[in-house]
């Protein structure tokens, strides 16, 4: 009886191979896929796989514009460190993580971070850590914050870090264009343009916002400011983030808008990975300098990586990478860290 065979079963052995064959090249077929979606040079995230400090990435599922996570970074089994980094120097992450990790060897692909907007990630603390993208639902509580300076302080006043808050670097803004400048804008003024379209960083939750809106009033007072945020964007040729400023070059590529104010660290990355994007200098005069810093999370569960990770920021490594994407360390007592 062992070794009796049915028609059924004799079809099913003799169509083995064929199913094999398919299998196999289902899966070349979805390895390419994946190559081609990472390498699109339009969506995000554009340091194809590079963010993604994960060893063992398993299926790599990305489609631009569809199914895309680019703000959440690592394998969330059992991190060791976990960052909410504030998403205007993303492009730093990857560099940062792996000099990081070869000072610290011991949290190789056991890290990992978000880079959303602070006042977004301080909603996501505010809710015990648990977010949902599209039909997932997650909790993964930060270890250390990131954020500007101002930010920081507020929250070790409010109980949720502990300081000393971490300054390391500053940054300014910049007007980002499409490559060549094909409207001549050539100053904060000209945003106001009737034939100027613009996509803004969010108020809501980009803490950037607060900072253009007053190079906004030093440009051309309280009605360049009101022609930008509420004039433009009520007659529509003024759209605001969804997300953070990583949205605006994507606009601008996508010929949806013309301009829009960005730290200038950002025109710097989108240039340096070869997308048709530029940057217009705003005065010094007009200009609104960031400090950037970090603390511990009260009840951090990897403190002592928390605390590696505040002390790696500020190393020379650390700077030099920073300083590639025109941030300048922070002077503390007039002397650099």
């Amino acid at each position: 009886m062992r070794n009796r065979t049915t028609p059924s079963s004799r079809v099913s052995r003799s169509a083995r191979p064929g199913k094999v064959a398919s299998f196999a090249a289902a899966l070349a077929l979805a390895a390419t896929a994946s190559i081609a979606m990472a390498a699109d040079p339009v969506y995000p995230p554009w340091q194809h796989g590079a963010n993604n400090p994960a060893l063992n990435r398993g299926l790599e599922f990305t489609v631009p514009g569809a199914d895309n996570l680019a703000d959440f970074h690592g394998n969330l089994n059992d991190p060791q460190l976990v960052l909410y980094y504030g998403g205007n120097s993303f492009f730093t992450m990857a560099t940062l993580v792996k000099a990081f990790e070869a000072k610290y060897p011991e949290y190789k692909g056991r890290i990992y971070f978000e880079t959303l907007p602070p006042g977004l990630l301080a909603m996501q603390m505010a809710n015990g850590g648990t977010i949902t993208v599209g039909n997932t639902t997650w909790t993964v509580k930060p270890d250390a914050y990131f954020a500007g300076l101002n930010t920081i302080k507020a929250m070790i006043e409010s109980d949720v870090l502990v300081g000393p808050p971490v300054a390391y670097v500053t940054n300014n803004l910049k007007i980002m264009v499409a490559a060549g400048n094909p409207l001549h804008i050539t100053g904060l003024a000209d945003l106001a343009r009737s034939d100027v379209r613009l996509a803004m960083p969010n108020p809501a939750f980009e803490g950037v916002a607060r900072q253009i809106q007053a190079s906004l009033v030093k440009a051309g007072g309280e009605s360049l400011k009101a022609t930008i945020y509420e004039q433009k964007v009520k007659d529509g040729s003024a759209v605001l983030t969804q997300i953070h400023h990583r949205q605006i070059p994507l606009f601008i590529m996508q010929g949806k808008a013309d301009a829009g104010v960005t730290w200038q660290s950002e025109v710097a990355f989108q240039s340096q990975v070869g997308h048709a994007i530029t940057g217009v200098a705003i005065p010094v005069e007009q200009n609104t300098t960031a400090i950037y810093a970090g603390a511990l999370v009260k009840g951090a569960a990897h403190e002592q990586a928390a605390r590696d990770w505040l002390g790696f920021i500020r190393s020379p490594e650390s700077l030099q990478i920073f300083a590639g994407y025109g941030f300048k360390p922070y002077m503390e007592g007039g002397k650099a860290p």
